[in-house]
């Protein structure tokens, strides 16, 4: 049986190269999704995650699942190729499809069609749902080519346990699919607020086929007062059977009513194979009496732009995001992103970023509006894009700093 140990050279850099080929097998997806932005906003701070406009938000959570709705993004950028996005939800019975497609502006001024995702969802039964998205590509005719295949099968257990595989393929020169990447989840109720999930990810083998490359074992435990800590530990293979740390995270998620508070501790073995925690995340968000909610993501790290390291975490990054609503139903959304000056580490934090998100709900349809300025070569911030959408789906717009209820 494999063993784990935290022994062997450039722990690091094994990690970094697997996570790379891991994240490979669905860059192109992922490439089309994020060109896709919805009216859908859910912004929150679950897992120390950073706020940001979401691009696809479940209509299930929004209590539309059963409503079909279309909405209509245009990216406007005096450095990036003006696109325009139509997404689109439909359900019928036990089946959902979700689609999402992609224009960018051609050398005649038109938009041409350039990129598509099609996503089908089915029910199978009371334990069962599959998911198959695929991805695709435009010729220059126009004609829509397939770039990749996800499917994804879940089975919900007694007792709240769960199984996931999900599988990705390319297809070849030929045009026919190779399965490039597996991934096995399994997940546990191992006892009252405690959950475990233990998760293998394979990839192509230089001895054909699949082969095992990663394993993460993580551990979610209820504490008392609202209280969520999460230990999750990355094994990578050593060739000789062994499995050894590549990297630990520890989680603690807490909820004081409406305030919420997170810390998140990453750490990679160096190369004597020592954990030595590499950085930090502090999130808090909080909502006043008058509604208007506020969040700050403060970010540590050993390494600093234009600085060699010392051995100490140094704070890299502050994030403030600040959300209010007005008497009409309007709502707008400022984050405000800080770092260090490569150029003069010493000086401390400033601001580099600068994204507002305004939502206009209508009577028939709504409106978004993102507007995001960046500090240029001369210091100053000036506008990069603007991002607007449409959507007649005015009941699915939820915007969230902190979660509404106790972390699960």
């Amino acid at each position: 049986m494999p063993t784990a140990s935290v022994n062997g050279p450039d722990r690091h850099g094994q990690f970094e190269r697997v996570d790379r080929q891991y994240r490979g097998g669905r860059s192109r997806l992922s490439s089309v999704a994020h060109l896709s932005r919805l009216i859908l906003l859910a912004i929150g701070i679950y897992s120390c995650s950073n706020l940001a406009l979401e691009a696809q938000t479940s209509a299930s959570q929004t209590g539309d699942a059963d409503k079909s709705w279309t909405a209509t993004t245009e990216l406007q950028s005096d450095n990036v190729n003006p696109t325009r996005t139509t997404s689109s939800h439909t359900r019928s019975g036990n089946r959902t499809v979700d689609t999402q497609s992609v224009q960018r502006r051609g050398t005649d001024g038109n938009f041409e069609p350039y990129q598509d995702i099609e996503k089908e969802t089915v029910k199978v039964d009371a334990t069962t749902e599959r998911t198959i998205t695929r991805a695709f590509a435009r010729d220059a005719s126009g004609g829509k080519t397939l770039v990749q295949v996800t499917e994804e099968e879940k089975h919900t257990l007694p007792g709240g346990d769960s199984n996931v595989i999900r599988s990705v393929s390319n297809p070849d020169l030929s045009g026919k699919l190779q399965l490039v990447q597996r991934q096995v989840e399994q997940t546990k109720k191992i006892s009252k607020g405690v959950e475990e999930t233990n998760t293998t990810v394979m990839l192509p083998s230089i001895n054909g086929g699949l082969a095992p490359a990663m394993k993460t074992q993580e551990r979610r435990t209820e504490g008392a007062n609202n209280t969520v800590e999460s230990n999750k530990t990355t094994l990578l293979p050593d060739g000789a059977g062994n499995w050894q740390v590549g990297e630990t995270r520890q989680t603690t998620l807490r909820q004081e009513g409406k305030n919420v508070s997170s810390e998140e501790r990453v750490a990679r073995p160096d190369s004597g194979g020592k954990l030595d925690e590499i950085s930090r995340t502090v999130s808090k968000a909080s909502e006043g009496a008058s509604g208007e909610k506020h969040e700050t993501v403060e970010t540590y790290s050993l390494d600093v732009p234009g600085s060699p390291r010392d051995g100490s975490l140094h704070l890299v990054q502050r994030a403030t995001t600040s959300q209010r609503g007005s008497s009409t139903g309007q709502q707008t959304t400022e984050k405000q992103v800080e770092q260090p000056d490569p150029g003069n580490p010493g000086s401390g934090l400033r601001v580099t970023t600068l994204t507002t998100d305004t939502v206009r709900p209508g009577t028939s349809a709504a409106q978004a509006t993102r507007t995001i300025q960046a500090r240029d070569a001369n210091g100053n911030l000036g506008v990069v894009s603007v991002d607007t959408s449409k959507s007649d789906n005015i009941h699915a717009i939820q915007i969230q700093i902190a979660p509404s209820q106790k972390p699960k």
